[in-house]
């Protein structure tokens, strides 16, 4: 695997696990995610640690599932699989662009 692949493993785990501060802790402090079309949903890491906060107490049973990975350089991307969630499953292709170790930019395509 690709060294970018690794914080987005860490990401996934964080998320799965729904630690905060580590899901968060993988991210640029100006990270941005966008929809599809390029909407930002959030910018920076405050606002993601106080949408996801929410997000992860709200789904007690919440767990994403990778089937399919691509790692291309400084970008991943996922084929997720999203259980537990208050609005149901979730199926989605995530790009992710990696600068250094920190997860800056994520893309995400598809979510239901």
């Amino acid at each position: 695997m690709e060294p970018e692949g690794h914080v987005v493993d860490r990401q996934v785990q964080a998320y799965n696990q729904r630690d905060i501060d580590a899901f968060v802790a993988c991210y640029a402090d100006d990270a941005v995610i966008e929809d599809a079309r390029g909407h930002v949903l959030i910018r920076g890491r405050e606002e993601m640690r106080a949408r996801y906060a929410a997000f992860f107490e709200a789904s007690p049973t919440l767990h994403a599932e990778v089937p399919t990975r691509i790692d291309l350089g400084e970008y991943v991307v996922d084929e997720e699989r999203i259980s537990g969630t208050p609005n149901g499953e979730i199926h989605a292709v995530v790009v992710y662009h990696v600068t250094g170790d920190l997860i800056d930019h994520v893309r995400i395509i598809g979510g239901a």
